[in-house]
């Protein structure tokens, strides 16, 4: 059963006072943030694509340099997707940068640089889905249709008391239709802002501020105590562990990257050659076409022996660098892979994942 039917809390939380008082409570606590200045479809527009699995503190320095490098929409859709890729480098989940460009192009070409005025159509834009629309839709144009992310999810489960687990489907129906139901339709825009920032800063996912709370006497999960349950999330994607091996190949003052073009993790981004096993080997353990011909070419080999870490949502993946100076010789088997050369100075130019980054500037690879 739905913990709104189990315990009734529609006779205790009265739908008008509860956009009534998180209006209030917006008014006050509400962060200073730039797009919030002037409410242009672009700027909230680029601040929802970037802040999408990100926290503000994160989010915010990236905005700043987009909006620096790209000022209107025009701006962006001219720029390369490397360029844009670079900008993004270190923000993960590369697809959103990929779509954001997509998009962008696809507002200017098609749409004469305006971007579209109703939920329904902004919908259809390449990386855009229900919650981006929804929140575009409602703060720029102030349409009244509610903007679900994961901190209205956890505020809305609390108070009104939903164990139903929010990964599925109908559950995310239900809290939509409960927020749409809650809110102020003249104040459309606020409000959804206000719930999200409801749950960013007051009702975090641990350690709510409770006894400040201004829903603190008709909230389900307080007066229960279970904060810690609510919302449920019984979907849990089983974590991946994955190893690589990178080769550092060096020549004569130049570095080999690959370009990843596959369907995966940081595609568009350059690496290193890389080889991939079920667990952390080292350089002569490793079997590889290419590694076979370096070894038997009596390349100079060092490894480092630092395993970087680097988590991603659902994979975790363990990093293993080896330096190899081939000689002039070897360069035919270099390029025969697909790895191009690159300068100290032009590597700094092409979007690199972020540990490639870090590995690159802990060990000082610009200077070599």
């Amino acid at each position: 059963m739905c913990g709104i039917c189990k315990y009734n809390v529609f006779r205790v939380v009265d739908h008008k006072s509860f956009s009534k008082e998180l209006l209030a409570w917006y008014s006050v606590h509400r962060r200073d943030l730039p797009w919030r200045k002037n409410g242009s479809a672009y700027q909230v527009w680029l601040s929802e694509i970037i802040l999408q699995q990100t926290r503000i503190a994160q989010g915010l320095p990236y905005y700043r340099r987009f909006i620096a490098a790209y000022p209107t929409v025009h701006h962006l859709a001219k720029a390369t997707t490397q360029d844009v890729l670079l900008l993004w480098e270190g923000l993960g989940y590369y697809t959103r940068a990929r779509n954001l460009h997509k998009c962008a192009q696809h507002v200017v070409n098609e749409l004469g640089g305006v971007f579209p005025k109703s939920y329904h159509a902004l919908k259809k834009l390449p990386g855009i889905g229900p919650y981006t629309a929804a929140a575009i839709a409602s703060i720029v144009w102030g349409e009244a249709v509610a903007a679900v992310d994961g901190n209205v999810y956890r505020v809305l489960a609390r108070v009104f008391g939903i164990e139903d687990d929010v990964g599925l489907p109908t559950t995310q129906r239900k809290v939509r239709v409960l927020s749409q139901s809650l809110m102020d339709y003249q104040m459309a825009g606020d409000y959804n802002q206000a719930l999200m920032e409801f749950g960013a800063l007051h009702c975090t996912p641990k350690k709510p501020m409770c006894s400040t709370c201004i829903f603190q006497d008709v909230c389900v999960a307080n007066r229960l105590g279970k904060q810690a349950q609510l919302p449920v999330k019984k979907c849990r994607v089983k974590i991946k562990h994955r190893y690589f091996h990178y080769i550092v190949v060096a020549c004569e003052g130049k570095v080999y990257l690959n370009k990843r073009k596959e369907k995966d993790i940081w595609k568009g981004l350059y690496d290193f050659y890389l080889v991939e096993r079920e667990k952390v080997y080292g350089f002569e353990d490793l079997k590889d076409g290419l590694l076979a011909k370096m070894k038997r070419s009596g390349a100079l080999v060092r490894r480092f022996d630092e395993v970087y870490k680097h988590q991603l949502t659902h994979q975790r993946i363990y990093v293993t660098f080896f330096y190899v100076e081939v000689a002039k010789g070897f360069l035919k088997e270099i390029e025969a892979v697909g790895l191009v050369s690159f300068s100290r100075e032009q590597i700094k130019k092409i979007p690199k994942p972020v540990i490639i980054t870090k590995f690159i500037e802990k060990n000082d690879l610009h200077k070599r």
